[in-house]
């Protein structure tokens, strides 16, 4: 009953802006990257995904995984994904975030309208916004970033993120699209899913409610599949996720205060990351404290954090950034119990194994059984934009780094 009341809002709410033209130059086949939140890479060797397995045994896929972006957080590697952009880039560095050019406003994905304020996108041109310029139609089903009309553009088709709606409606909804007459229908689209994610946190990576929500959301690619192949639209899918999970544990939690008087800092982020300012006059205090290694936690000034991380250039990073040892968290004493941290989380060391994500492709434009190695995942958007014939601008991501797992020409 929910869900047929939910239904006629989601259509209602389903914003539609026509492209004025279609590409000269339109892909043959649909292109569809799936989103799943939180599916970390070595989830695929459980056996309980068949159909995500075969598509990466009979195509292609990150031997592996693939390495997100750091902070291997949700909106920062989700932007990241569609524009193959280090967050460092794009301008998404956390998901809770300051810019000293907004003054009094924060980020944070439980604040609707700064989630929906383009201000915090701009420096990135996602996928979707790249192929609408070019004529083509797009349409994204809750993928992280697509509410904001980023540099002025909206997808084709797109809805406000809700939480509540089901797994299996999300794929409804985007066959949906698929089945509009062939001069309406979007020639790349996106879909995302975050209940895995929310297991994951809830009851770790290894637990049986988390196992029993990969099941699901294996099913609801299936269901995409079979419903593509009732309609007869041969497409090339791309199925990513931003980051993996570690456990966590109440007995694995560092304090600032046992480092730093709580007073002499302004926290904007704590978990796996915290990132934080010293109080005005308190700098040279807060550095002395914090700088260097710790048990099972590192802080680095923000213009000092290891290269390979590509971190700590943008406005928004905040003057001290910490990272904790993988399974590790990070609080204060007031505002920590140790007793509510279990489960999973994520933030972490984007080399630790427990970090890497999913990447599998399979469709025409694909190679058969092909393995990339080091796939990272700013090249997740040049390779969208080669299966349609798209120029992209450039980011840190190289169209070269997955011409592997291109089908040969046709002679």
């Amino acid at each position: 009953m929910i869900l047929r009341r939910l239904f006629p809002i989601l259509a209602a709410l389903a914003v539609v802006t026509m492209a004025s033209s279609v590409a000269a130059q339109a892909p043959q086949r649909p292109v569809i990257m799936i989103g799943i939140d939180g599916f970390r890479a070595d989830y695929l060797e459980r056996g309980l995904t068949p159909t995500i397995a075969q598509l990466a045994q009979e195509g292609v896929h990150a031997e592996g995984g693939m390495k997100p972006s750091w902070p291997s957080v949700t909106f920062p590697n989700f932007y990241t994904l569609a524009t193959g952009m280090h967050p460092d880039h794009h301008g998404l560095v956390y998901n809770t975030m300051r810019d000293p050019e907004l003054p009094g406003r924060t980020f944070t994905l439980r604040n609707r309208a700064e989630v929906m304020d383009r201000v915090w996108y701009d420096a990135g041109e996602p996928i979707w916004v790249t192929a609408e310029n070019a004529g083509l139609r797009t349409a994204t089903m809750f993928w992280p970033g697509s509410e904001a009309p980023i540099r002025g553009v909206r997808p084709t088709y797109w809805l406000p993120f809700e939480q509540s709606v089901p797994t299996m409606a999300r794929v409804n909804m985007l066959l949906g699209w698929m089945t509009l007459p062939p001069e309406e229908r979007p020639q790349l689209a996106t879909l995302y899913f975050d209940v895995l994610d929310t297991a994951g946190h809830n009851f770790g990576p290894d637990a049986p409610e988390t196992n029993a929500v990969l099941v699901d959301v294996d099913n609801a690619v299936k269901a995409l599949l079979d419903g593509l192949a009732a309609r007869n639209i041969e497409a090339d899918i791309v199925i990513v996720s931003d980051h993996g999970m570690a456990a966590v544990s109440g007995e694995h939690v560092t304090f600032l205060d046992d480092h730093v008087d709580p007073t002499a800092i302004s926290v904007v982020a704590y978990g796996p990351v915290v990132s934080l300012n010293p109080v005005a006059g308190r700098e040279a205090e807060v550095e002395a404290a914090l700088l260097g290694e710790k048990p099972h936690l590192q802080c680095w000034r923000k213009g000092e954090i290891p290269e390979r991380l590509s971190y700590g250039t943008n406005p928004r990073i905040p003057a001290i950034i910490c990272l904790s040892e993988t399974g590790w968290t990070t609080g204060t004493r007031e505002r920590t119990d140790p007793a509510r941290i279990r489960g999973g989380a994520h933030g972490f060391d984007n080399a630790a194994p427990e970090m890497q994500a999913l990447f599998v492709a399979h469709g025409p434009a694909f190679g058969r059984g092909v393995a990339l190695t080091d796939m990272d995942s700013v090249d997740v958007q040049p390779l969208l934009a080669r299966l349609l014939g798209l120029t992209a601008p450039a980011g840190d991501g190289q169209a070269d780094d997955t011409a592997a797992a291109m089908a040969a020409p046709t002679p």
